[in-house]
């Protein structure tokens, strides 16, 4: 009989210990599973089926075959939709993210005022999008709005809302406003993760506080970025209830984008095949564009930034 040492047993015991964790039983995850797939799962595959058919909401579904999506490659109204979403999510990504990502970087600090200004930063975060989109056309209101009188000391025009730009630049910033401060929550949590040593090292190399936001927490928040864009990128192409009470997609049609062309086909020309055709075009837009996002920017293969801390 092989002498074994106690050492050798706790190692063993020890080498079985560590090889479980992060393993943990497949039943774990079937709570969150069933709920995606009740959820998500399922309401996705039945719009995709009613894209190819056609129907009015009261009688059985009819199939069509490709007859709604012939018709929407050939949309120009699709197509304008479609322009207005990327463009839209382009704007609040490009006003959204610079922000953010300052705020976030900013509320990591020590400052002594952090803990208050970023409880006022995080408010627009509570409130409903419909109360927001109500309180911002209450104040753009050309006749009775807050900027009748202000707009005209800083050079704006009262009928904000009267011009396409106006209206979508207005579109993007209210989604903004309401949405930078989760954002903002995030780079927060990334900032803190930076190891307080990489400062330290770079102070003592003489490197200012520009030099190493951008030789250090750019870097560090490389990953963090990507995943704010992601969820930003989905969140600007499902706009809906700010479009709605807002513009109603105007002036004319240059507000109209893909979620409330989706919402006026379906609900007031009841024409929900076709709807449920522009419904699973805007799903696969999102998805490419967030896996091309993900592919490019390396996040797909990411590391850890802290190995060898």
């Amino acid at each position: 009989m092989s002498h074994v040492s106690p050492y050798t047993k706790v190692r063993g015991g020890r080498r079985a210990a560590v090889g479980n964790v992060g393993r943990p039983p497949v039943g774990w995850a079937l709570p969150g599973i069933l709920f995606f797939a009740v959820f998500a799962i399922v309401p996705l595959a039945i719009a995709v089926y009613l894209s190819f058919c056609h129907w009015d909401g009261l009688n059985s579904p009819t199939p069509v075959g490709v007859d709604n999506w012939t018709r929407l490659f050939k949309d120009p109204e699709f197509r304008q939709a479609a322009w207005l979403s990327l463009l839209l999510t382009t704007v609040s990504w490009a006003f959204q993210t610079p922000v953010a990502l300052l705020l976030g970087v900013w509320a990591a600090g020590r400052q002594r005022s952090r803990t208050f200004l970023s409880a006022v930063f995080f408010i627009p975060l509570l409130l409903s999008t419909t109360a927001i989109a109500m309180l911002f056309h209450a104040l753009l209101d050309p006749n009775f709005g807050v900027i009748k009188q202000i707009g005209p000391w800083f050079g704006i025009d009262p009928n904000l809302m009267g011009s396409s730009t106006g209206a979508l630049l207005t579109v993007a910033f209210v989604g903004g406003w309401q949405f930078m401060p989760f954002h903002t929550l995030i780079y927060q949590g990334g900032a803190r993760q930076i190891p307080e040593v990489l400062y330290q090292a770079a102070a003592i190399d003489g490197a200012g506080m520009l030099r190493q936001f951008f030789h250090i927490t750019l870097p560090q928040l490389r990953n963090t970025i990507t995943t704010s864009s992601v969820l930003m990128i989905v969140g600007s192409l499902t706009y809906f209830d700010t479009v709605l009470i807002m513009t109603k997609g105007g002036p004319g049609t240059d507000t109209t984008i893909l979620p409330y062309l989706m919402y006026r086909t379906g609900f007031q020309t009841y024409d929900l095949g076709y709807a449920a055709a522009i419904a699973t075009a805007l799903v696969i837009v999102a998805t490419g564009l967030s896996l091309i996002l993900v592919r490019f920017s390396g996040f797909g293969s990411m590391r850890s930034t802290r190995e060898g801390m």
